[in-house]
């Protein structure tokens, strides 16, 4: 299976290294700064489970592609998915899969557009993940886990095919029957823990500490109901595991969203937050619209700053 993996930063160059060592065909689709430090550098990985250093990865550039690939890892930031959507277009052949790995729905409904929706997976990760001023990635939690799936919950050759690849790489991957109702549960988990640790400006320990537990507690289930509104309502050990996390006392954990915003960078907000909230009822959910708006205001600052 030939595997084109897009990006090679925090999220991409974590599974697609792990791919990669365990001996899959696996190319980076990179911009050009990126291809110049993997050629010097290699692709580095920092790991409890485990480092990784490929010293000559496979790269090539979007107008480098002329042959289609069987499987494209998509791995962008929201934010770039219609770059990314426009690079890979070469890449996918009539038999090309494409597996997402973007938070939220919004991505899939693009992909359909462009793409089409029978070369689509269902996909999610969880893994925290960043690129160090090494350029090496570095792997934050004990959490490095990717399912996907067929979205009518069917259980393909092709998605089979690429549970096979992925069963010798070291971390932990799982072909779902349920995708859809796993991105959702996890859409509700990601937009409520960004939120409020982004609107707190503090890990989640701190807002706990500072009694701040039940308005996260309250975001949560103005995300569930939402998501319930659109069919699918997070099961009860979804919310349970959900509410646990995201209130534990001394908790360091915060957002990606919110190390986004600390470092002055664009964030996914609209397509996390805004795209969850415009599938609300109006009104029927201030705690996300007053995060949401939070975040706005820092792209409006951020703008402003990236123009002086």
């Amino acid at each position: 299976m030939r595997i084109l993996v897009v990006g090679a930063g925090a999220t991409g160059g974590y599974f697609g290294g792990r791919l990669a060592e365990a001996g899959q065909d696996v190319t980076f689709l990179v911009r050009p700064r990126r291809a110049a430090e993997l050629a010097s550098l290699g692709l580095q990985v920092r790991s409890r489970y485990g480092d990784i250093s490929i010293l000559q990865p496979k790269t090539v550039l979007g107008e480098e592609i002329c042959e289609p690939f069987d499987l494209v890892l998509l791995s962008c930031k929201a934010y770039d998915l219609e770059n990314a959507m426009a690079s890979v277009a070469p890449a996918v052949g009539p038999e090309t899969v494409i597996l997402p790995l973007l938070n939220g729905m919004r991505h899939l409904e693009m992909l359909d557009e462009r793409i089409g929706a029978a070369r689509v997976l269902g996909g999610q990760c969880f893994i925290a993940a960043m690129m160090n001023d090494k350029h090496e990635v570095v792997h934050l939690n004990e959490n490095h886990e990717i399912s996907f799936g067929e979205r009518d919950g069917s259980k393909s050759d092709r998605s089979q095919a690429i549970a096979t690849a992925f069963a010798g790489a070291r971390c932990n991957s799982r072909l779902s029957e349920s995708i859809l109702q796993e991105m959702w549960e996890k859409w509700v988990f990601i937009a409520t823990g960004a939120g409020i640790t982004c609107l707190m400006r503090a890990s989640v320990g701190e807002i706990e500490a500072a009694g701040g537990a039940g308005l996260a507690i309250a975001m949560l289930d103005e995300c569930a109901t939402i998501a319930a509104g659109e069919g699918f309502p997070p099961r009860a050990a979804s919310l349970q595991k959900s509410r646990a996390t995201l209130t534990a006392s001394g908790s360091p954990l915060t957002a990606s969203m919110l190390r986004d915003v600390e470092r002055q960078g664009p964030t996914e907000a609209e397509h996390v937050l805004g795209d969850l909230l415009r599938r609300g009822r109006e009104g029927a959910s201030p705690l996300l619209r007053t995060a949401l708006i939070h975040l706005r205001a820092h792209e409006i600052r951020r703008a402003a700053r990236n123009k002086s």
